[in-house]
């Protein structure tokens, strides 16, 4: 097959893609049985849209009746400072009326005002629209955003069903921002960001909303997407130095084990917590972040392994201990949400005092440099799907970073088991259950889990690839 024709192909998919979502879900429309499972709405939704497996109480809990009543009467003094936005007396409550969190139903209106999306729409106006049509044309990216719009958020009723309207606003808002930001282009990350945000906002607002988080340095979560993850890298550095003061038996724990921070962390820092904990205090967190920014991601990084310090110590390998910060913590917290945003507001002040409660100013690798909205011309490997031979130096450096991961995991792992064996040598015993290749096989298993390509390769440098 020549140039021509691949470039052809590529194109006839790209509109293929495009015309699916702009049919939707009218009669006609192709959608595999798979891609629609059934369920209970009035049985299984909990006031979020998320769907469970298990029928909800039929009568509500007095707790949370009483929270609930709580929030009615908050929603008196958020639409009275709504209204009053820029107040000095609105200012001075802002904080402690956001940390009490904000009533689910004024929730669109508290994150525009916070993210100050309204003046950032009107300064680009028609933008939006335009790079949905260069998208269209253009796009190098549809082919992966469609394949992720279909898994995000897949027990939520809104994106449950393929080619519903919530899906055709993800794949339009994701598309069209990898035109507009072509610096980032698209990282799979990035869907769960936009995900939440359409949950309270329209498109048009939660394309700028999330330009908002990678650009304004009050979040710059550009170098997060950035090709390296420059930011990540700094992250990482600096949760392991919070650990290193305040939680050393823990840092010591898991580096006994082969954890390190990157195997459970990433969807902290990529998504801020989205499916690491309940929806419900990932909203409450999200509230926070908009109001007081980056620094609340790593309190919060924080706030969690204190928090759950006792049952992480007694975990003794490296499955159980990621398994249990990934996993169990987003399915049950065990604690009530005021009592984890008290103790963040805690762990904040901590770190404020010992100077760590902000990893510093941005490398200058991790800051935007190329224009925003100025249309690049794709190169014919990105058009049709072709990977680079070559890593570029950034991509070879953060896939060194995990390598040494893995090294280290690994290392520890085999450490484990010669005390393990030598100990059962000097009582007798013939051996022990412990294997070690698949103790290694899980470091990268895990590191894949935790990556947010969902690729084959192991790497994390591979979501710049795709």
């Amino acid at each position: 097959m020549n140039e021509g024709d691949l470039l052809k192909r590529s194109a006839e998919e790209r509109e293929r893609i495009f015309k699916r979502y702009e049919r939707g879900r009218e009669e006609g429309a192709e959608i595999d049985p798979w891609e629609d499972p059934g369920f209970e709405v009035y049985h299984a939704t909990d006031r979020y849209g998320f769907i469970h497996d298990k029928r909800l109480p039929s009568k509500v809990d007095p707790q949370e009746a009483k929270k609930l009543q709580i929030e009615l009467e908050r929603q008196k003094k958020w639409l009275k400072m709504l209204k009053n936005w820029d107040a000095p007396n609105v200012k001075e409550k802002l904080h402690s009326r956001v940390y009490k969190g904000i009533p689910n139903s004024l929730r669109t209106q508290a994150w525009l005002r916070l993210l100050n999306v309204e003046k950032v729409k009107k300064e680009h106006p028609g933008k939006y629209a335009e790079m949905m049509k260069l998208a269209r044309l253009h796009s190098t990216d549809a082919r992966q955003i469609d394949s992720d719009v279909n898994r995000q958020f897949r027990e939520h009723l809104h994106y449950r069903e393929r080619y519903s309207i919530k899906q055709q606003s993800l794949f339009n808002v994701l598309t069209a921002y990898a035109m507009y930001n072509s610096e980032v282009g698209y990282c799979q990350g990035m869907s769960g960001l936009a995900g939440v945000l359409l949950m309270y906002m329209d498109e048009e607002d939660a394309f700028w909303a999330m330009h908002v988080l990678l650009t304004d340095p009050k979040y710059s979560m550009h170098g997060l997407y950035k090709e390296g993850f420059p930011k990540l890298t700094r992250f990482l550095a600096h949760h392991d130095r919070i650990l290193a003061k305040f939680l050393p038996k823990m840092k010591k724990h898991f580096d006994k084990h082969g954890v390190d921070a990157i195997l459970y962390s990433l969807k902290w820092f990529f998504v801020c917590f989205v499916e690491r904990v309940p929806f419900n205090l990932c909203l409450r967190i999200w509230d926070i972040h908009l109001l007081d920014g980056e620094r609340v991601i790593t309190a919060m990084a924080f706030t969690i392994l204190k928090l759950h310090k006792r049952t992480l110590l007694k975990l003794n390998d490296m499955d159980s201990i990621v398994h249990y910060i990934q996993v169990k913590l987003y399915k049950d917290f065990m604690y009530d949400d005021d009592v984890v945003v008290h103790n963040l507001e805690k762990s904040m002040e901590e770190l404020k005092k010992a100077k760590l409660d902000h990893p510093g100013p941005p490398h200058k690798d991790e800051l935007p440099t190329r224009p925003f909205g100025v249309f690049k011309e794709p190169t014919f490997e990105q058009i049709v799907g072709f990977r680079a031979e070559q890593f570029t130096e950034k991509e070879k450096a953060t896939n060194q970073i995990v390598t040494l991961v893995s090294e280290a995991a690994r290392e520890a792992a085999e450490r484990e088991k010669e005390s393990q064996l030598s100990v059962g040598e000097s009582i007798g015993l013939a051996g022990t259950d412990t294997d070690n290749n698949s103790i290694v096989g899980s470091v990268i298993t895990f590191a894949s889990e935790t990556s947010l390509c969902d690729s084959d390769e192991s790497s994390v440098d591979e979501c710049t690839r795709l």
